[in-house]
């Protein structure tokens, strides 16, 4: 017997197994439910399913299978075979690393200590920088194993100018502040806004190391990496600029300028790339725009200069933007065998 309820006497009248009865209510039932309760119980209770797996194929079955949302609705379901990008990356990373530990077996000691001392610039571990460098080598059927150098690693920056352009030019904004969206941990597609905040403290120190190849191909040329300030003084806006000029023909080289002055209220600066008049190639890596005691560049090391507005940045470009970019001219992080 199984306890039931009916809502009224007329759906009790009307239901398989209410004789007896003269109003709505809990009653015995010998039939599993009553039929006025059929469409609520279809509508809401858990279904179960019952499936016979041989033995020889239990492995693979619960191999393929996982939980679902116990949340939305409890079941298993099948596994997705699909990866991220990201996650694809970090597959062909491990799967070389037995390779890739052979070679670093091999290394003598002065070798390795080249290579850590390579990798403290950019806060890498020697065997990190190698596992980094040495992935993309092979990846790109690339023969050999690369000299570590402190002035770039693996990826670098590089601007190519080539006809019909001229001139290429590219910002990294950093506004005084701006929010970004960050996950909320434990929460599945929940992000919050989070207040980004620089505030510039002098001196000002901004810096590189960069290699190029570059022909002046009208007058009036030039190659430089700077930093403009925008500040207000006397009620007056007013732009200073912090340059670096660059060779147009050099092998790979440390650059740096310091701003020790300016006139009052700094209401933001932007780091800026131009060439102009020039074709050829311009390679840089390790860039930096210190103060309070922190380097503010971000993307660094160049690993993806091409980052623009994403999901978490979606005020100003993560790392670069074009400002001048007309045909022929094009920026991207690449890696070069020098």
């Amino acid at each position: 017997m199984t306890l039931r309820y009916c809502r009224s006497a007329a759906a009790l009248r009307q239901c398989c197994c209410g004789s007896g009865v003269t109003g709505g209510g809990w009653h015995r039932s010998p039939r599993f439910f009553c039929c006025c309760r059929r469409s609520w119980y279809n509508g809401t209770m858990a279904k179960t399913e019952y499936v016979d797996i041989l033995p020889e194929l239990e492995e693979d079955f619960f191999t393929g299978i996982q939980s679902s949302d116990r949340f939305v609705h409890s079941r298993l379901v099948k596994k997705i075979a699909l990866f991220s990008r990201k996650k694809k990356a970090g597959l062909k990373v491990r799967s070389l690393l037995p390779a890739i530990a052979e070679i670093w077996a091999g290394f003598s000691e002065a070798e390795k200590t080249a290579w850590s001392n390579a990798g403290a610039e950019m806060g890498l571990n020697g065997w990190r920088l190698f596992v980094q460098d040495q992935t993309i080598r092979i990846l790109n059927d690339m023969a050999g194993v690369a000299t570590p150098s402190l002035l770039h690693q693996s990826w670098i920056g590089n601007l190519k100018i080539e006809a019909p352009a001229s001139e290429l030019k590219i910002v990294q904004l950093h506004p005084k502040f701006y929010w970004i969206s960050k996950k909320v941990t434990g929460k599945k597609g929940m992000y919050e806004p989070v207040l980004i905040t620089e505030d510039l403290a002098l001196p000002v120190k901004i810096s590189l190391n960069y290699s190029s190849n570059l022909v002046e191909t009208a007058p009036g040329s030039f190659a430089k990496f700077y930093a403009r300030f925008w500040h207000s003084y006397q009620g007056a806006d007013q732009y200073t600029d912090l340059e670096i000029p660059l060779d147009y023909f050099s092998g790979w080289k440390y650059a740096e300028a310091t701003l020790t002055e300016l006139a009052g209220y700094v209401i933001r600066y932007d780091l800026y790339f131009h060439l102009k008049n020039l074709t050829g190639d311009l390679y840089f890596d390790n860039v930096e725009a210190e103060h309070s005691a922190q380097n503010w560049v971000r993307d660094p090391f160049c690993k993806d200069i091409l980052q623009g507005f994403t999901r978490a940045f979606y005020q100003i470009p993560k790392h670069w933007a074009g400002v001048i970019l007309p045909e022929g001219a094009i920026y991207d992080s690449i890696y070069k065998d020098f």
